[in-house]
């Protein structure tokens, strides 16, 4: 039976760990946190009102140097019914031990491990026998390590949201060309080398000027630096594989939202422009790189935001938070649609004769 504590993000958070066994730099686990929605009060369920995802789980994979720490957006969830989870991956966040290289692994299929021990916790703590549809949610890395999962596992997902996911190199398909037999070479004798840090903290700054500052105000530092933790070759070769995968067409049967700013901005150096774009990814070439994910992908484009969307400012935020609403009130007609009696539809496969 799975044991859970209270979180570090205080009351309504729950969090447990699960174990991955070691690698040689000792024991790996990864943390599951968990919120839940309101109960329904009693008059309201008489008078049969139920929320619109009362049966829907979520799962939430983080970025590149990140955790959850993201209130809100839990809030967005449970708001609507839904039950919402959280994963820090292995060597990330609440998962990250002393004497760890902060977020290093050299593939990214290696991750399969702790999402589906997740998705074990998520089913066991679902009523027996009522089916729930479980929708993916990846921000950044995560975004690419959700999609490559959602591609290897076939209907165990029923939607796959994403955040500003980083399905291509910065440099375009072009740049990941060239840049991956130097990046193959060295992982394969110096794997934890260091490559140069070109996060001048400008993001995070960003963030801080416009962002919701409750949120940013209760970060760890360690887990999430002022400047990104160090890439090493052995990571940025696991990387650039999956943006090689993601470029071949992935065919993801499920419908897929993906969420990006309306604009990139290069940080050589500090400007308010930084405030209102993406300064981490190349979002045109996400976007081209966001259609070959599978046949059902819908990509909006929000302006002023940042990397991360749901800590851009409060307009962009609040227009990226109507959106992902929009989608998900159509993505649940169509769900609901499939739940209707076939004889309502004129019988098995909806002719009207």
């Amino acid at each position: 039976m799975t044991e859970w504590r209270e979180d570090v993000l205080g009351a309504g958070f729950t969090c447990t760990e699960l174990a991955l066994g070691a690698d040689d730099e000792g024991p790996l686990v990864a943390t599951l946190v968990r919120a839940l929605p309101e109960p329904v009060p009693l008059w309201d369920r008489l008078r049969g009102k139920r929320l619109p995802l009362a049966d829907v789980d979520v799962l939430y994979v983080h970025g590149w140097s990140d955790y959850f720490f993201q209130t809100e957006l839990a809030r967005f969830w449970t708001d609507r019914g839904a039950r919402f989870y959280a994963l820090d991956l292995r060597k990330y966040g609440r998962s990250l031990r002393p004497g760890q290289t902060p977020g290093y692994i050299t593939a990214l299929g290696d991750y399969d491990e702790e999402i589906g021990q997740a998705f074990d916790v998520i089913a066991a703590a679902g009523p027996s026998g009522a089916p729930r549809d479980l929708v993916l949610f990846g921000h950044s890395t995560g975004g690419l390590v959700l999609s490559l999962w959602a591609a290897r596992h076939p209907d165990r997902a029923h939607a796959l949201v994403l955040n500003s996911p980083w399905l291509e190199f910065q440099l375009a398909t072009a740049g990941r060309q060239a840049l991956s037999p130097i990046v193959n070479m060295t992982a394969k004798v110096t794997p934890k080398d260091a490559g140069p840090q070109v996060d001048a903290g400008f993001y995070m700054r960003a963030q801080r000027e416009v962002g919701p500052a409750e949120e940013l105000a209760r970060l760890n530092p360690e887990w999430r630096p002022e400047r990104s933790h160090t890439m090493s070759a052995g990571w940025l070769r696991a990387i650039l594989a999956g943006h090689d995968r993601v470029s071949r067409g992935l065919g993801i049967g499920i419908p897929v939202e993906v969420m990006l700013s309306a604009r990139s901005a290069v940080p050589l150096r500090w400007s308010e422009e930084l405030t209102r774009a993406d300064t981490v990814l190349d979002v045109e070439a996400v976007a081209r790189a966001a259609l070959r994910l599978g046949g059902s992908v819908t990509i909006d484009r929000i302006d002023g935001g940042l990397h991360d969307l749901f800590l851009s400012a409060s307009g962009p935020r609040a227009e990226a938070y109507a959106r992902l609403d929009r989608w998900l009130v159509g993505w649940r007609a169509q769900r609901s649609s499939f739940a209707v009696p076939a004889e309502r539809h004129g019988g098995a496969h909806g002719a009207t004769g």
